[in-house]
């Protein structure tokens, strides 16, 4: 059983900044692809930003690219997602997820992630 636990979420103005941060039990991380996806009020769950388990290849939302940035450090089980330039509408519920065999295929499908953490609230202010 792998277990996610997601921080670094809360209240920002627009244009700001926020590093979230997604630690993985001990075991089989480095073998796992990570992501996020977010869900907002009334949506449906999207995907985010997703990692190979090696770091060598990063996807991301065509809503994010060029303002977030998906990195992970296998040392300490912990993959990060730094958002900068903050909108209105990336207020939501943001999970971290893992996929046992995520590829390019895979990365953006909610239903191929295999563990999924409780979620942190990003609250984006205008």
């Amino acid at each position: 059983q792998v277990q996610l636990i997601e921080s670094g979420g809360g209240l920002v103005q627009a244009g700001g900044s926020l590093r979230l941060s997604c630690a993985a039990s001990e075991g089989t991380f480095r073998t796992y692809a990570m992501g996020w996806f977010r869900q907002a009020p009334g949506k449906e769950r999207e995907f985010v930003a997703g990692i190979t388990w090696s770091g060598s290849s990063t996807y991301y939302a065509d809503s994010v690219k060029g303002r977030f940035t998906l990195s992970r450090d296998n040392t300490k089980n912990t993959m990060y997602l730094q958002m900068n330039t903050l909108k209105p509408e990336d207020t939501a519920v943001y999970y971290c997820a893992a996929n046992r065999y995520g590829n390019s295929a895979t990365m953006r499908k909610t239903d191929k992630y295999d563990y999924w953490g409780q979620g942190t609230q990003v609250t984006v202010s205008s």
